[in-house]
């Protein structure tokens, strides 16, 4: 089998988030790099995740701001979705940001292979019947939408993310299995457009990783907004209808709709790869790797998806920075994955940063933990933008604050502070020294500063 290139220092097998960030550091520091990707640069989040998917709940903002118009008085009208137009808007600004990304690799000589890559050794890719070969190999292969036993998604009424991005007409109704992250994205989005639609969740909250509090308030305005949901109740089967899909739960309930979109989280890109042949250990499909993403094979990492860390963009991106760095000889800090930012881009935004009320009383004790909620309705930025929700501030008493939690109209911009208060092991005195520009919605972590300080000034009581 010929060489492609000669040899690499680094060999990064998935053009994804972790996989394009370990390359352009990588050649950065002057390691010679390659990257072998099968569809396009970019991975999930540019193609099939975070990009199109934060195109569409904008465009459904803009749909929401139209009908909401008179509130402001401006006298304008809402009239239809044009999907088609929705669509070419969205792939516009992938295709966009896949040109610039492509122009950055070539830029910093990193040579890239578009095939089907596959692990031929612990130093090697095969890819176009051509190897690559590489003192070390990252493995940054990402996910696929998962689904359930039983539950098979045929692309037309049972539909996953990945058929849900690309739809062209909007959904009279449509049922979404799974209240996380993704589910609920999409369940904000076609409400927005029109769409009647129910989440079905068989946790006892909507996005039942975050806060308690979060998921309650996110619930409150999903009734209000008139998104349906049933919690607590695990899904059993689905079966075809004469106009679309029906839902049966395992106490018998039933829920029917035109289509059904599976969003029960994403599973590992792993098998037929080469991983087991070359000895790289595994669970479940996910590839095993120690706090700076290496695996039991010494010349082999592994970031992102592939691993089971946080499925974020931005994860990935930072676990592929910290193998270029290891690699090159710099001095690396593991990830401490409390500190990563977490966003939900659905109407309203719940972001947080840190760990929630129950773990902290877990960790130090329920009699240690001190927790603040900060109401938007005292914020005068949030007043104008009519959002409703609140901060909420976790502390360690007398110490630290080890958690925000925040839900409202464009908490997502908020989470930057908050990140940096909760890695920066803030106390709340000294946040609230800090001064915030008025007005604005940063104001209010500062006010719940203030409060959690002991000087509430604008507080409003909950």
């Amino acid at each position: 089998m010929d060489a492609i290139g000669g040899e690499f220092d680094l060999v990064v097998l998935g053009g994804g988030s972790g996989g394009y960030a370990a390359a352009l550091r990588a050649a950065q520091l002057g390691l010679r790099t390659a990257i072998v990707e099968r569809h396009k640069l970019g991975g999930t989040c540019l193609h099939n995740g975070c990009i199109p998917a934060k195109a569409l709940l904008h465009a459904a903002e803009i749909a929401d701001q139209a009908r909401e118009a008179r509130l402001f008085g401006v006298m304008a009208q809402f009239e239809s979705i044009d999907m088609p137009a929705v669509q070419r808007y969205k792939e516009e600004t992938v295709v966009g940001l896949c040109k610039g990304l492509t122009g950055l690799v070539a830029a910093r000589d990193i040579s890239y292979i578009e095939g089907e890559g596959r692990l031929s050794s612990p130093t090697s890719v095969d890819v176009n019947g051509q190897r690559v070969q590489g003192r070390h190999v990252l493995l940054a292969t990402g996910s696929v939408p998962k689904s359930l036993p039983g539950l098979e998604i045929d692309g037309d009424r049972i539909i996953s993310s990945d058929h849900a991005l690309v739809l062209d007409r909007v959904p009279k109704s449509a049922i979404v299995l799974g209240g996380g992250v993704i589910g609920v994205e999409f369940a904000s989005a076609w409400k927005s457009f029109g769409t009647d639609v129910t989440v079905i969740e068989g946790m006892k909250h909507l996005v039942p990783v975050e806060d308690e509090n979060s998921s309650k308030l996110l619930e409150r305005a999903f009734r209000k907004r008139g998104i349906k949901f049933n919690l607590g109740t695990f899904f059993e089967k689905a079966e075809y209808t004469q106009d679309g899909v029906k839902v049966t739960l395992a106490d018998g309930k039933t829920f029917e709709a035109e289509v059904l979109l599976v969003a029960v989280g994403r599973g590992p890109v792993s098998q037929g790869l080469g991983y087991e042949e070359a000895g790289v250990a595994m669970d479940r499909g996910y590839v095993l790797v120690d706090e700076y993403m290496r695996t039991n094979v010494p010349t082999i990492s592994a970031v992102g998806d592939l691993v089971p860390t946080l499925q974020l963009a931005h994860v990935g991106f930072a676990e592929g920075i910290l193998v270029a760095e290891r690699l090159a000889g710099l001095k690396t800090v593991p990830i401490d994955y409390d500190g990563v930012p977490r966003v939900t881009y659905c109407h309203p935004e719940v972001a947080s940063v840190g760990i929630t009320e129950a773990k902290a009383k877990e960790i130090y004790g329920a009699d240690k933990v001190v927790a603040l909620k900060y109401n938007l309705a005292g914020n005068g930025k949030s007043k104008i933008l009519k959002t409703a929700g609140e901060i909420k501030l976790v502390q360690v008493k007398d110490g630290a604050v080890v958690g925000v939690h925040m839900v409202g109209d464009r908490m997502g911009e908020q989470v930057g502070e908050a990140q940096l208060i909760y890695n920066w092991e803030a106390l709340p005195a000294e946040v609230a020294q800090l001064i915030h520009a008025n007005p604005s919605q940063s104001e209010a972590l500062g006010e719940a500063h203030l409060a959690l300080a002991g000087k509430p000034l604008q507080f409003y009581d909950q």
